[in-house]
């Protein structure tokens, strides 16, 4: 590895020898010059500049904005006479890593000058990464090197000049959202409407009319014709998130507007076109749904035409680099933050991390270190990740037996359901949520013991 190059830029002839002589002997390569004038030839060949603050001709603040200007990554020490203190914090808000006060010690020099190469060495680093993620690693927002990650993008670029239905697959936080995006916008759709629908968060009686809109008159209070998501986003895209929790009579709509691109408002006879591109999305095993019931098989493959599986965060580590990078100069722009670098030590945490939140908590976390980081350096100390207690009582648990004597599993989860059946006082969307089931398998479930129905209110 070749040695650190040097440049000190110092009037005074005696003190510029010194500092050469032993820097030289400590085995760097140094170039020196007397003044800022003769230094710019050397200033882009640096990793380290040492300058006074005063010289002849340019002064030492003026070869800092100068370097700056260049795009220059050396790291720069200033050296200042005793009682100018306020000029070296000056130098140091342009860009100077650290200032030598003058009289020194040569042993105080290689302290610093150590010091300072570390967090050149840093910047060179980061700069690498940005370097590599503008080139290769990026689909508009979509950050990775992984060979998944870069699948996907072959997949994404192929697939958005299309009409094609794709179905993307991943746990929450993978960046679903972000890749339906950024099929959108590299369709020919990109200047009409993105409309997202977030199938978990519509009331179940609600989703009909928030889907395909309805009639004057179709239900009290509807006192107005409303057009609905699919009309919104008609000569675009729409984006059906969760479509796990889609119920079976919507399934039925959906794969009608698949189909044939047609539908009926709530309330109306009338039947409508729409043009408009679908992306599905979610979470749960769709085959797995397929095989209890409560996905129709029909609608499953009309949205499996394209299928992008997108892996948890823990499956593709060599991405964390770069998605930490990209979010540090987002986030940071975003909040007014001085935090430009990420230290080894912290990079290396956050790698080491499993991430259970995948993408959205990792970009989360690094927001939450960047508003609470010292400096504008984020440190190891400064990585806040949020990791979940253990339970003692889980612990404890693991000793006893997992169901009750003499009940099986069977017994055990319908004992379950009609516990929260009756917490929820018969609500089977909010019986579902107290379960972590959808409604859908909360439905197949209630149809095998027999109770689907009985005496059950669903309303929200």
């Amino acid at each position: 590895m070749s040695a650190a190059r040097i440049l000190i830029v110092e009037d005074e002839d005696k003190l510029r020898r010194v500092i050469q002589l032993h820097l030289t002997t400590a085995g760097f390569d140094v170039d020196t010059a007397p003044s800022a004038e003769q230094a710019l030839p050397y200033v882009n060949l640096a990793d380290l500049i040492i300058t006074d603050l005063r010289l002849p001709g340019i002064t030492g603040m003026a070869l800092i904005q100068e370097a700056q200007s260049r795009g220059s990554l050396a790291g720069i020490i200033v050296i200042t006479a005793h009682g100018s203190v306020e000029s070296a914090v000056e130098a140091m808000k342009l860009g100077a890593s650290d200032f030598l006060q003058k009289p020194f010690s040569l042993d105080h020099l290689t302290t610093i000058v150590q010091k300072a190469l570390a967090i050149h060495s840093l910047k060179v680093e980061n700069r690498r990464l940005r370097d590599e993620l503008d080139q290769r690693y990026r689909f508009d927002s979509i950050v990775g090197r992984s060979a998944a990650m870069r699948e996907i993008f072959q997949t994404v670029s192929r697939v958005a000049p299309t009409r094609t239905t794709v179905l993307l697959a991943g746990e929450s936080g993978v960046g679903k959202d972000m890749i339906a995006r950024a099929i959108h916008q590299n369709s020919p759709r990109k200047n009409h409407p993105f409309v997202k629908i977030n199938c978990t968060a519509l009331p179940e009686n609600l989703m009909e009319s928030e889907l395909f809109g309805y009639e004057k008159g179709a239900f009290t209070g509807a006192s107005v014709n409303k057009p609905g998501k699919f009309e919104q986003a008609d000569l675009g895209t729409v984006f059906l998130d969760e479509i796990g929790d889609v119920p079976g009579n919507i399934q039925v709509k959906l794969l009608r507007i698949l189909q044939e691109r047609q539908f009926e408002r709530l309330g109306s006879n009338v039947t409508r076109s729409v043009d408009v591109r679908v992306i599905a999305a979610t979470n749960v095993n769709l085959r797995a749904a397929l095989e209890q019931g409560t996905f129709r098989e029909d609608l499953y493959y009309r949205l499996n035409v394209v299928p992008i599986n997108v892996p948890p965060l823990r499956e593709r580590k060599e991405d964390i680099p770069f998605l930490a990078i990209h979010f540090v100069e987002k986030l940071a722009k975003e909040l007014g933050s001085p935090v430009r670098e990420i230290s080894p030590g912290a990079m290396d945490r956050l790698v080491d991390h499993s991430w259970p939140g995948n993408v959205r908590e990792l970009e989360n976390t690094i927001e939450r270190s960047i508003v609470l980081a010292g400096g504008p350096l984020l440190e190891a100390a400064d990585i806040r990740i949020e990791t979940p207690r253990e339970s003692r009582a889980q612990a404890a648990s693991a000793q006893q037996p997992l169901l009750p004597e003499g009940v099986t599993l069977e017994q055990w989860e319908q004992m379950m359901i009609r516990e929260a059946l009756r917490r929820a006082n018969g609500n089977k969307s909010q019986a579902a949520r107290i379960l972590g089931l959808t409604r859908n398998a909360l439905r197949y479930r209630l149809s095998q013991i027999g109770i689907e129905g009985a005496g059950v209110d669903e309303e929200e």
